[in-house]
């Protein structure tokens, strides 16, 4: 067997380099691709998570209005109740804690949480309306979708 030259060893060592630095800026690529998969809340309409089967330890959003007439709040606790929906389908919602001042029935509402085994989504965060004129644009499409929800035009009419 040939004795390698000076020149061939440089070539491979430079070639075993270049596949090192490769390989961990591969695996730097994928744990990071991984940590935002792992936090990236999605967001369902009630029709989409009656569609889908999720467990009950998925945390994720939920989105749509908030149907008149559902909203509960217990007596002498944070605890409320009230119901989103999109038109198709409605789903109940549990939450403890402060709502935010713009939340009312009939109002576009982001929850995040999870769903328990019951169908009743266990929320530990509530989004509202930042202003009258706000809806969410995921919210706001998803109900468009269904024809469940219009844009007001400037002078606050459909």
């Amino acid at each position: 067997m040939a004795k390698k030259t000076l020149a061939q060893k440089r070539k491979q060592t430079r070639l075993y380099a270049i596949l090192g630095m490769l390989g961990v800026l591969s695996l730097g690529a994928f744990l990071v691709i991984k940590a935002f998969e792992e936090n990236i809340l999605f967001f369902v309409t009630p029709s989409d998570l009656v569609e889908r089967e999720l467990t009950g330890n998925e945390q994720f959003r939920l989105g749509g209005l908030v149907e008149p007439g559902s909203y509960l709040k217990e007596k002498d606790t944070l605890k409320v109740s009230f119901v989103v929906t999109d038109g198709g389908a409605t789903i109940p919602v549990e939450y403890e804690g402060l709502l935010p001042d713009l939340f009312r029935e009939g109002q576009g509402v982001v929850a995040e949480g999870i769903i328990n085994s019951e169908g009743i989504f266990i929320a530990r965060t509530i989004l509202a309306k930042h202003d009258e004129n706000y809806m969410p644009a995921e919210v706001a499409e998803a109900l468009k979708e269904k024809g469940y929800w219009q844009e007001e035009d400037g002078n606050g009419e459909n």
